[in-house]
């Protein structure tokens, strides 16, 4: 368990609109920066978009959506919670024989989620799921 010295959370309410990825990654840029040197920022902030952007498209805006980002002594997990309590697809290994067209617009997210954290998954909550990903500290 960590002590809350270890650990500095943020949490915010995003709007269910395309504003919310511009607005989260923008909060992940500022998370990351005020610790210094950590996990990579671009990635965090790339992923972060990604799981967003799938929230704010697969889910009904009756649930708000909201970003946690916790800063841990090993790098960073963040979580963005959304109302449907389904889970996001598999983040844990590729679909047999599905390959995600990387010409598509769609698709290449969860991809991208799997290939590029250190740790990923979701777990249900009272209003729905928490879809998250960890960073390892550079």
């Amino acid at each position: 368990m960590l002590e809350a010295s270890d650990t500095a959370f943020w949490r915010i309410t995003l709007p269910h609109s395309a504003a919310a990825v511009p607005m989260a990654r923008a909060l992940i840029r500022t998370a990351l920066a005020d610790i210094g040197p950590t996990a990579d920022s671009d990635t965090a902030e790339l992923l972060t978009a990604e799981l967003v952007a799938n929230a704010v498209e697969h889910t009904s805006p009756d649930v708000p959506i909201e970003l946690v980002v916790a800063l841990l002594p090993t790098g960073c997990q963040i979580e963005v919670h959304d109302g449907d309590p389904g889970p996001p697809g598999d983040l844990s290994t590729p679909v047999p024989g599905h390959t995600p067209d990387l010409w598509q617009e769609h698709g290449r997210g969860l991809l991208l989620i799997r290939t590029l954290s250190a740790d990923c998954g979701h777990r249900t909550t009272e209003q729905g799921k928490a879809v998250w990903f960890t960073l390892s500290a550079r």
